[in-house]
């Protein structure tokens, strides 16, 4: 079987992104999700997701965006009691990586008690691959028995698709020429691997997206490419069978 997961970060980020993301599943192609805790739109999220319970839903373990769920994490904060930027991990850094595991574990905790079983981890802006963030990673995935994201070398140990796909955001690109070369390789590694997961970031633009992110019109365009029916068609077509982590074998 050749399985496809398609997965949209950022579910919880506040209610225009949920709403996109929500549209994708129900009238879409769009087939899983990864949760983020400590953002506005998680009791948003946390109603949706049980009102769409054929939607799988990881967890999107968050280290560079908002704040923490915890108050006992001060090397992983600025004085605003912010997470750091991105950019504090681009160069040498140091943090306390038990203050990182436990703000991580109260992150995967709050997503279980919203009575959402979590289907897999991945994080916000790939920091699971950035050097030992990777250990902390893979030691909750393992405490939690859970597949994760293959954006870095993942471990022989752990369950992950054999492919993982990061241009399917191109998607959201208002040139009509690159939407078909992203389909296409997609169902090409889809075939040759046989497990692949195709990260998008749909959603729809509010207030809070522009707040916080200069990310914005391009995910209203991938609900819109996300929702067409000639995809469906297609990965029929091919063989491709659309699932979630939960498929994994």
């Amino acid at each position: 079987m050749a399985l496809m997961i398609i997965n949209a970060d950022d579910f919880g980020y506040g209610n225009g992104i949920n709403h996109g993301i929500i549209e994708s599943h129900r009238n879409g192609i769009l087939t899983s999700t990864t949760m983020m805790a400590n953002m506005p739109g998680f009791d948003h999220a946390k109603a949706l997701a049980k009102e769409n319970p054929n939607l799988g839903i990881g967890v999107h373990l968050v280290l560079t965006c908002g704040a923490p769920l915890r108050t006992d994490v001060p090397s992983l904060v600025n004085e605003k009691g912010n997470f750091h930027h991105l950019s504090f991990y681009e160069a040498d850094f140091e943090i306390n990586l038990e203050e990182l595991y436990l703000e991580w574990k109260s992150q995967i905790e709050k997503v279980i008690q919203a009575g959402i079983e979590p289907t897999h981890l991945d994080s916000h802006h790939h920091v699971n691959s950035i050097g030992s963030l990777t250990e902390v990673f893979e030691k909750l995935a393992r405490e939690y028995h859970l597949p994760v994201r293959s954006n870095y070398k993942v471990s022989d140990d752990l369950l992950t698709t054999r492919r993982f796909f990061h241009t399917l955001d191109s998607l959201g690109m208002e040139k009509e020429i690159w939407r078909p070369m992203a389909i296409r390789s997609l169902i090409d590694d889809c075939l040759t691997f046989g497990s692949v997961e195709a990260m998008c970031h749909p959603g729809y633009v509010d207030a809070e997206l522009l707040d916080r992110s200069s990310f914005t019109s391009g995910r209203a365009y991938q609900v819109r490419e996300l929702t067409k029916e000639k995809y469906k068609i297609l990965f029929d077509e091919m063989g491709i069978t659309l699932g979630t982590y939960r498929d994994l074998q």
